[in-house]
């Protein structure tokens, strides 16, 4: 069991080199940093950041990989039944591929009723409903997915399927009529055959805290289960939204185990899946005022983090949801009890580094080397 006051004091080095500055770290970029041990680095941008230049600039300069934030979710991909909108999702992808950065695919599928769009419920399923909600579904993963393909070589084909509190399966308004493990097995069958080269993953939330077994426990029996049919995952994406679930704690990020953590990452690697760290950001609620203790504690919090997860040959692939404080989804979610801004990312909101951007830049250098990642 590792608790705040462990994660605190394995952050020495962390701390030291905040208190030096951001150290010679900075001097290399996090890309390059992790591309030196066959990993790639990169971070969420979206139309909302992607106007400004600073921070496309930092993109640009940090990131060997982007993920389109919402761009490529139904909600923006589908304003309706009948059409599609991929102008937004276009020009990141562009851009992407004029600044030669790899490119992640986020979400073919988010098995969630609350992020599905308003449309697919008021849709006439017809006298099929089962016909309706295949066609739908098949619709959009393939044609989302063979458009990509060229430039995507990793999709997040499924999202959060699972409901944390109860372990089961989540349904929505396309599940209902063909079964929720029916409907997760179609949306991968579909993505092999539009995108027969890309990476396919399974993404979902689950963590490394005490108290989220269940969660972990159901992905297993998820993944397990896709195994046995058959269905065509080669990977879990954790999204690492780290703290998440002690926002409102009084204090401190909450323990972990370790322990039960490396038995879960076992039998995921067991099946013969790599792992991906999707979304990673500090949840920093509980955390002090001080601008320097707080930022020491998510450092230290996030080199532990992903010390364990690159012990993992099978783990290439890191990114942040988000490099700068600034433009942070965290940012409207819950307010600190001080009022003060979270600082979740490596960079704060001028875009200047912090010692969370030394912790991954540390953690890269001390992973062994692996097979490099994809392209």
């Amino acid at each position: 069991m590792i608790d705040r006051r462990t994660l605190m004091a394995g952050g020495g080095a962390v701390a030291l080199g905040a208190a030096t500055g951001v150290g010679a770290a900075s001097s290399r970029s996090l890309a390059a940093s992790a591309r030196a041990k066959g990993i790639r680095f990169g971070s969420t941008i979206g139309i909302g950041n992607f106007a400004d230049p600073g921070y496309r600039q930092l993109n640009a300069a940090q990131c060997g990989l982007v993920v389109p934030e919402v761009e490529m979710k139904w909600q923006a991909l589908r304003p309706n039944a009948r059409r599609f909108d991929f102008r937004a999702a276009d020009a990141i992808v562009d851009w992407a591929r004029s600044n030669r950065k790899g490119i992640r695919g986020h979400t073919l599928l988010w098995h969630f009723e609350r992020w599905m769009p308003e449309w697919t419920r008021i849709h006439d399923y017809g006298a099929n409903p089962r016909a309706e909600a295949t066609r739908l579904l098949v619709e959009h993963v393939d044609t989302v997915a063979r458009r990509y393909a060229p430039a995507i070589d990793s999709f997040d084909v499924v999202n959060e399927a699972i409901d944390p509190d109860t372990g089961l399966l989540r349904d929505t308004v396309l599940s209902k009529p063909l079964g929720a493990e029916a409907t997760i097995d179609l949306a991968f069958h579909t993505a092999r055959a539009a995108a027969p080269g890309a990476e396919l993953v399974y993404n979902d939330f689950m963590s490394w805290r005490t108290d989220d077994g269940r969660h972990r426990d159901a992905v297993l029996r998820l993944l397990d289960g896709m195994r046995r049919r058959g269905t065509p995952v080669t990977a879990l994406g954790i999204q690492s939204h780290l703290g998440s679930k002690y926002s409102e704690a009084p204090t401190g990020l909450g323990a972990v185990d370790e322990a039960a953590w490396r038995r879960f990452l076992n039998e995921v690697t067991g099946m013969g899946l790599d792992l991906l760290v999707t979304e990673l950001d500090v949840h920093d609620n509980p955390l002090p005022s001080a601008i320097g203790p707080r930022d020491r504690q998510v450092a230290a919090h996030t080199r532990a983090y992903l010390d364990v997860m690159l012990s993992y040959p099978q783990c290439r692939t890191v990114m942040c949801w988000g490099l700068s404080d600034r433009y942070s989804w965290l940012q409207p979610l819950r307010p600190r009890p001080d009022g003060l801004p979270k600082r979740p990312l490596p960079y704060d909101a001028d875009f200047a580094p912090k010692p969370m951007r030394d912790a991954i830049a540390a953690a890269f250098a001390a992973a062994a080397p692996r097979t490099p990642a994809r392209a």
